[in-house]
C-alpha cells in the first residue's frame, strides 16, 4: 500500500518512521514534510487546500491511505472532500470529518458537546464583540486566575491565564475587540481555573470503537521549572506516573465512553484520534480541551511505546472494525526532548546549519523545523529537533535524551534540561 501524510512537524516524522516498519507500506510519501522524512520517505509539496492537485497526486500515485496529522485541513473539510468524491472515497482516510474536526475548532462548540453529554469541565461562558460588558461583567464573577480562549484555532497560544481582574478585563478586551488572535478571538470563551496536574490521553476510533493509546505529559512553558511563555511543546513523557490504573479507569468511564457514545448520537462521522487533554484535580479528571489529531511533541513518545502495526490500526479503524485489531504497548517509558531555535517562541533566525547527528546514540531523532539545503541540514522552524528515548524507567530516558541532546550543535540551541524530572 501507498500512504500519504500530510504535515511537516515531529508528529509527521514519527508517524513515517512507524508506518515505515509496517510490512504493508510500500512507498511512502510526506507532505511537505522535513529534513528527517525526507530520509526514510518521498517528500512531495502538496497544499491541502489545493483540492484537484490533492486528487490527482493520490490517483497518479495509487495511494491507500491518507493520515492527516495538523488540524487545519480537518476543519476545513479534506475528509468530507475524499468521502464525497466518488474516486477517492475508498481511500483509507484517517481523520475527523468537519462536523466532528469542530471540537478542535470550536472551543464553544466543544464545551457545549461536554455539556450535552456529561463530561466533567471547567464552568464557562462565551462572548462576542456585541456582549463585551456581559463578558466583563462575568469576569468580576469569576475566582482568579481567569482563564480567557480564543474560540477558534489559533496555533496553540488562544489561551490566556490571567492573575488579576485589571488584566483579564485588558486581555478579553484585546482579544474580542481587537482581535489579538485574529477571527479566531471574536468569540472568547471565558471558564473557570482547574488547578491541578494536567496530562494527556489519546484515542484512536473508528466512530464507534475505539482503542486507548498511552497517555503523556509534555512540557509548554519556554523555561526550566515551567516558567516563561507557553510554547508548542518543549518535551514529554510516558507513561505518566500520577495517571495510575484506577484514574485512567475514570477517564474511560467519565471522559472516553460518553465521547464516543456523543459522536454516535451526533452523527459525527469519526475516524482518527481524540486528543484529550486533561486536569487531574485531586484524584478527578477534568476535560480542558478536545484536540482532533495527535500532539506534537506527545506522538513522539507515544509511537515508539506501541509494539503492534500502525497500518493494520489504521485499516481497523478507516474499516469500522477497530474491535478487531490488536493493541500491543511497551511497558517501557519514552522521554522526548525537543532543541528550539534561539529566540523561539519569539522571533527566531532560519537556514543555521545544524550538525552532529551522528554522534546521538541510544536515542531516536525526530526532526521537526528542519530541511534539507544541499548536502546539509539546517534550521526551518521554531522547533527543530525532537530527540526521543525508549528505557526502563523515566530517569533512565530523560538522561539519554538531555546527553544525547549536547551533541547536536547549531547557531543559538537551547533545550530544557529538567523534562521528566518533576515525575
Amino acid at each position: 500500500m501507498n500512504i500519504l501524510v500530510i504535515g511537516s512537524g515531529g508528529r509527521e516524522h514519527a508517524f513515517a518512521w512507524k508506518l515505515c516498519q509496517s510490512p504493508l507500506c510500500e512507498q511512502l510519501y510526506v507532505s511537505p514534510g522535513n529534513a528527517g522524512t525526507a530520509a526514510i520517505a518521498m517528500n512531495v509539496v502538496i497544499h491541502p487546500d489545493d483540492k484537484a492537485f490533492l486528487k490527482t497526486f493520490v490517483l497518479q500515485h495509487h495511494i491507500g491511505m491518507v493520515v492527516v496529522g495538523p488540524e487545519d485541513p480537518l476543519v476545513n473539510g479534506l475528509a468530507d472532500f475524499f468521502a464525497g468524491d466518488p474516486e477517492l472515497k475508498t481511500i483509507h482516510f484517517i481523520g475527523p470529518k468537519a462536523a466532528g474536526a469542530l471540537l478542535e475548532g470550536s472551543k464553544d462548540f466543544a464545551k457545549q458537546f461536554m455539556l450535552r453529554h456529561q463530561i466533567p469541565t471547567a464552568a464557562y461562558k462565551t462572548f462576542t464583540r456585541d456582549t463585551v460588558d456581559e463578558g466583563l461583567a462575568y469576569i468580576d464573577t469569576q475566582h482568579l486566575p481567569i482563564v480567557l480562549k480564543a474560540d477558534g484555532l489559533a496555533a496553540g497560544k488562544g489561551v490566556l491565564i490571567c492573575p488579576d481582574y485589571a488584566e483579564a478585563k485588558a486581555s478579553f478586551r484585546e482579544m474580542v475587540e481587537g482581535l489579538k488572535f485574529g477571527e479566531a478571538s471574536a468569540r472568547v470563551v471565558i471558564e473557570g481555573f482547574l488547578s491541578g496536574i494536567e496530562l494527556s490521553v489519546f484515542v484512536l476510533t473508528d466512530g464507534k470503537n475505539y482503542k486507548i493509546l498511552p497517555a503523556a505529559k509534555d512540557y509548554k512553558r519556554i523555561g526550566e521549572g515551567d516558567t516563561g511563555l507557553n510554547t508548542g511543546g518543549m518535551g514529554a513523557v510516558s507513561p505518566v506516573p500520577f495517571a495510575d490504573a484506577a484514574f485512567l479507569e475514570k477517564v474511560e468511564e467519565r471522559i472516553i465512553k460518553p465521547t464516543i457514545a456523543g459522536f454516535q448520537q451526533e452523527g459525527f462521522d469519526y475516524k482518527g484520534f481524540v486528543f484529550i487533554g486533561l486536569m487531574k484535580v485531586g484524584d478527578d479528571p477534568f476535560v480542558i480541551e478536545y484536540n482532533v489529531r495527535m500532539g506534537d511533541p506527545e506522538t513522539e513518545v507515544v509511537l515508539p511505546r506501541i509494539e503492534s502495526d500502525l497500518v493494520v490500526l489504521f485499516q481497523h479503524c478507516a474499516q469500522g472494525t477497530l474491535d478487531q485489531a490488536e493493541l500491543k504497548i511497551s511497558p517501557k517509558t519514552a522521554a522526548t526532548v525537543m532543541l528550539v531555535a534561539g529566540g523561539y517562541p519569539g522571533p527566531y533566525p532560519k537556514g543555521d546549519v545544524m550538525t552532529g547527528f551522528e554522534a546521538v546514540e541510544g536515542s531516536l531523532l525526530f526532526h521537526a523545523g528542519t530541511k534539507r539545503s544541499d548536502d546539509k541540514i539546517v534550521s526551518n522552524g521554531g522547533r527543530l529537533l525532537a530527540i526521543t528515548t525508549l528505557a526502563d524507567n523515566h530517569a533512565a530516558a530523560c538522561a539519554l535524551s538531555i546527553a544525547n541532546a549536547e551533541h547536536i550543535q547549531y547557531l543559538g540551541k537551547y533545550y530544557r534540561r529538567d523534562i521528566g524530572f518533576d515525575l
